[in-house]
């Protein structure tokens, strides 16, 4: 089920591979946002397109959720200690979803209108609309990185 999504992950956690707190955090002119916001956005949209539209509880910090959730922006220079805590959850928050997946744990889902322009009206469409919104970020994560490294030469 999470084929998709674990590749894109593996794909972020690589991208992001060799730069340090000040890249990660840099936002470059005429952006909104830093690589660090992109991939937590990622960690914390997933959550609540599938716990959360699930009417479940969160298995990501409050903290969290809130610094990156959509209409967020970043508020502050992301620590050391935060990013790895989101190359944890990357991985973990997804190993969680799967066990609580396979024991039946989703049961109801509140339809939900994307700003995308979609409709989910259920936990695999919240998963398939979840894998399109990550490889957006990544997309633009790609494009972002490249403008942070010339910045930084």
């Amino acid at each position: 089920m999470l084929e998709r999504t674990r590749q894109t992950r593996t794909n972020f956690l690589q991208l992001l591979e060799g730069l340090d707190n000040e890249r990660l955090n840099y936002i470059p002119d005429g952006f909104n946002n830093n690589l660090a916001w992109n991939f937590g956005h990622i960690i914390v949209t997933q959550q609540l397109l599938t716990y959360g539209l699930s009417g479940l509880s969160l298995k990501v910090p409050e903290n969290t959720i809130s610094a990156f959730r959509k209409g967020s922006k970043p508020e502050k220079v992301f620590s050391t200690a935060e990013i790895e805590e989101l190359r944890h959850l990357a991985v973990s928050s997804l190993d969680q979803f799967e066990r609580d997946h396979e024991s039946g744990l989703f049961r109801d889902f509140k339809v939900y209108e994307t700003s995308y322009g979609l409709t989910l009206h259920s936990l695999p469409e919240a998963v398939s609309f979840n894998d399109l919104h990550e490889g957006l970020h990544l997309g633009y994560a790609m494009s972002l990185k490249r403008v942070v490294l010339a910045a930084h030469r």
